[in-house]
């Protein structure tokens, strides 16, 4: 009868849901509500580094390079509770920082780290995931030379994912090897900058384990990072890059970088060998083709440091391929979204759901969500099912000589010149209505509604040179005194006092940081699109074809994409000159540069419609098509 009373004893308390005496208290990784739940200590975490073996030899030394990783994982994490993995690689661990606050990393005395940067060790090592802090190769405690975006830079990282799913070799400071037995192998890369670029580019070689990515302002193809279309933003760029990353003597690297400045074809501003091994859109090392990991991607349209055309080819690479993806697209500068002002909750949210849905396979709604976040205006946030918006109308719009820009093309015969000269974008846009001899500028009406440009608009003139070459710079304009995004002024973004907290902190690394607002400014006019292109690549990004002076050709390029409306009441504006000295460092040509008017237009995608319902008043026009700019129309259908 005791036995029988026990039992049934025992058998109530395992019925209540109670977990008896015996039982392991060890905690699981835990979901409710389609997230991860924070059930194991940060405070008593694993904190430890190791150092990966990598298949390169950077600097030359006989011994292949061996790439240091940070890592923080629970304490319970083991070959039977295995945890996926958040990975952020980057140069810039003791130099520049990390983050809004320039975060670095902190030593304890045996070298592991005591201060992670960054929210993401915080938040996610107590819901059950593992983070690794990664330095480049060439860069803090790993070994090599940093060849800025090529094979040390990318396949350091590489070797990591590998490490992580036993196929390289990994070891501790005293020499023994390190084995990740606790981990399933699932990774993520995340990062800003050069960081989000590596992920780009590790996910680009198709490693396996690296099931998903986020990309934050990162560079897709370092050429359109340095160049357009032949016009050379900064010279020998890459090697004084690679100098300020490395924190090593100068005389370590030397070699490496002059070989940098020998292979970047500065002289012609020219694609070649050294761009395509660093190209991860067609790359000739990785490219995205091989690309199977999810993309969570977040650019903004006015980053004119990683310049949006960076996200913009990546995307629609991704889109053609079918590549899962999710894109928030901003109006900052250079900015996280972390510090995008009334976003951080929803961001750490969504990368929560993000992470647990393609590292942990948890069932939520991340991927039943609009593909697209598209900031359109100062604050103001819509969702979409794609960006740029789908169906938006890509209408010609053609200059004349009267300084109009509509719809019909001008007269035969008529043309509008000026000289290639050195000069601001500032001084471009001037006095537009003034004839000056560095510009040709033209310019709509007062828009009868609101114009939503969603996408890459696309300059197509017919000129004439009196050089072999010429430097030309095409800008679209809005002409309008408002009050708009100041990206200029500290990246668009005010640092405060007050902060949030995201995840558990310790003495030596809490989970605070400092909220933003965004900048705002009142201006009469904003450049909207940028682009420019050497008449001699107008042909080839990798091979030079001068003009014949006196004689006309096409000259079709891209300008960066954007986001943005054109107010009502405000004039949309083309201005077309020569070298652009704020944005590249090279001189004018001096060329006499001819434009045939009649054979020349600017493409530019115009959203069907503006806002969603929510967003706009029901009594305000939506864009339903070019016979509402009240201009005249051509008669051939040619919008569509």
């Amino acid at each position: 009868m005791p036995k029988l009373r026990a039992v049934l004893i025992a058998f109530a308390v395992v019925a209540a849901g109670a977990t008896p005496a015996h039982a392991s208290t060890a905690p699981s990784i835990t979901v409710k509500q389609g997230r991860t739940q924070p059930v194991f200590s940060y405070a008593d975490a694993v904190r430890e580094h190791v150092y990966v073996e990598s298949t390169v030899d950077s600097d030359s030394d006989g011994k292949l390079d061996r790439v240091r990783v940070d890592i923080i994982r629970p304490k319970e994490s083991s070959p039977k509770l295995k945890v996926p993995v958040i990975i952020d690689e980057s140069p810039y661990y003791d130099n520049s920082g990390r983050g809004n606050e320039a975060e670095r990393k902190v030593y304890d005395a045996d070298g592991n780290i005591t201060k992670f940067p960054l929210f993401y060790d915080n938040y996610f090592v107590p819901r059950g995931y593992a983070v690794l802090n990664v330095d480049m190769l060439g860069t803090t405690k790993s070994e090599g030379c940093p060849d800025v975006g090529g094979p040390a830079d990318v396949l350091g990282g590489k070797a990591v994912i590998d490490w992580l799913n036993g196929r390289a070799t990994a070891y501790h400071e005293d020499g023994t090897p390190a084995v990740a037995d606790w981990t399933t192998g699932k990774s993520a890369m995340i990062g800003k900058s050069y960081d989000g670029t590596l992920a780009n580019a590790v996910a680009a070689t198709g490693v396996k384990g690296l099931e998903t990515i986020v990309p934050i302002s990162a560079i897709s193809s370092w050429y359109k990072y340095q160049r357009s279309n032949g016009v050379v933003y900064n010279f020998n760029y890459m090697s004084r890059l690679g100098n300020t990353v490395d924190t090593d003597p100068d005389a370590k690297c030397a070699a490496v970088r002059a070989r940098m400045d020998t292979e970047d074809g500065d002289d012609t501003g020219n694609y070649n060998a050294f761009w395509a091994e660093r190209d991860y859109i067609s790359g000739s090392l990785a490219d995205v083709s091989k690309v199977h990991a999810s993309v969570f991607a977040v650019h903004t349209v006015n980053d004119l440091n990683v310049k949006p055309d960076n996200f913009s080819k990546w995307w629609q690479a991704l889109a053609d391929r079918n590549v899962p993806r999710k894109i928030w697209v901003g109006q900052y500068q250079h900015v996280d979204p972390f510090d995008f002002e009334g976003r951080r909750d929803l961001w750490v949210d969504t990368l929560h759901g993000w992470f647990d849905y393609w590292l942990l396979g948890v069932k939520n709604e991340i991927m039943r969500e609009p593909r697209a976040d598209v900031q359109t205006s100062l604050n103001s946030w819509i969702t979409q099912r794609d960006w740029p918006a789908p169906l938006a109308l890509k209408i010609p719009f053609r200059p004349a000589a009267d300084g109009s820009f509509g719809l019909v093309p001008a007269r035969k015969g008529q043309t509008a010149t000026f000289t290639d000269v050195r000069q601001s974008e500032d001084a471009m846009v001037a006095d537009v209505g003034t004839v000056k001899p560095g510009r040709a500028s033209f310019t709509t009406g007062a828009l009868p509604l609101d114009l939503r440009l969603s996408g890459t608009p696309v300059v197509d003139l017919r000129v004439a040179l009196d050089k072999p070459t010429s430097n030309l710079t095409a800008l679209l304009v809005d002409f309008g005194e408002d009050t708009r995004v100041d990206w200029r002024r500290n990246q668009g973004v005010t640092t405060l006092d007050e902060e949030s907290c995201h995840g558990e902190s310790t003495a030596a690394d809490d989970a605070c940081y400092k909220k933003t607002v965004t900048n705002l400014a009142t201006r009469p006019l904003e450049i909207v699109a940028r682009g420019w292109i050497d008449v001699q690549n107008r042909q080839s990004l990798s091979t030079s074809s001068p003009l014949t002076p006196g004689t006309y050709g096409q000259v079709k390029w891209e300008t960066l994409p954007q986001e943005y409306i054109f107010k009502k009441g405000h004039r949309l504006g083309l201005v077309v000159a020569g070298t652009d000295s704020t944005y590249s460092g090279e001189p004018a040509t001096g060329a006499n540069v001819t434009i045939d008017l009649s054979q020349s237009r600017v493409q530019i995608p115009l959203a069907l419609t503006l806002l969603t319902s929510r967003d706009v008043p029901k009594d305000t026009a939506r864009w339903q098509g070019p016979q509402q700019l009240n201009l005249p129309v051509p008669e051939e259908n040619e919008f569509f």
